[in-house]
């Protein structure tokens, strides 16, 4: 499918086969991948060090939430966005598709089915300050279920870095689809 990083790739490929010289071939192979050099852009971000955020001691107990918006229509449904939830304790992700244009309750009800009703309820939720995290019916959403939102900054991984980072992984596997007219 797709090369997410010559290190990723090369850990694959050496847990499933080997071959004399498989090193070098792989190695020249990333190098001219024509979908690896395309879709594998370097973005030459410059990353500070991280805030500390204080290790979960279980899983779904700290998320991280943010937005991947202006995607291509797809699906049944023509979905334009996606929810990316990343639980901090597995490195687990979830991308819910959704449209740009749902509310703040389309969003809730979205996160609840899909992560609180079948995982549990986060003790700390770290997303920016987009709308419809800030909203009056998600904080008081908050409230209710005891979860404490703390907010980054959009597009800066001091304390959202993970799920930036994932929305960046992200990001590369959706290309590699589109790049194949994939849906």
């Amino acid at each position: 499918m797709g090369h997410m990083s010559e290190d990723r790739t090369k850990e694959i490929i050496a847990s499933t086969a080997w071959w004399p010289k498989w090193e070098q071939e792989f190695s020249e192979y990333i190098n001219i991948c024509e979908r690896c050099q395309k879709a594998n852009k370097r973005n030459g971000k410059k990353y500070w060090l991280l805030q500390n955020i204080e290790e979960p001691k279980h899983p779904w107990e700290t998320l991280n939430m943010d937005w991947v918006t202006g995607l291509i229509p797809g699906g049944k449904e023509n979905f334009n966005s996606c929810l990316v939830i990343v639980d901090r304790y597995r490195k687990s992700v979830r991308c819910l598709p959704f449209h740009k244009e749902d509310t703040a309750m389309d969003t809730a009800l979205l996160f609840w089915n899909n992560t609180i009703s079948t995982c549990a309820v986060p003790k700390i939720i770290i997303s920016n300050r987009d709308s419809k995290f800030t909203s009056e019916f998600w904080t008081n959403l908050y409230d209710m279920l005891g979860t404490r939102l703390s907010f980054s900054t959009a597009y800066h991984p001091l304390r959202d870095g993970l799920a930036e980072r994932m929305i960046q992984t992200l990001g590369g596997i959706l290309r590699m689809f589109y790049a194949y007219g994939m849906e």
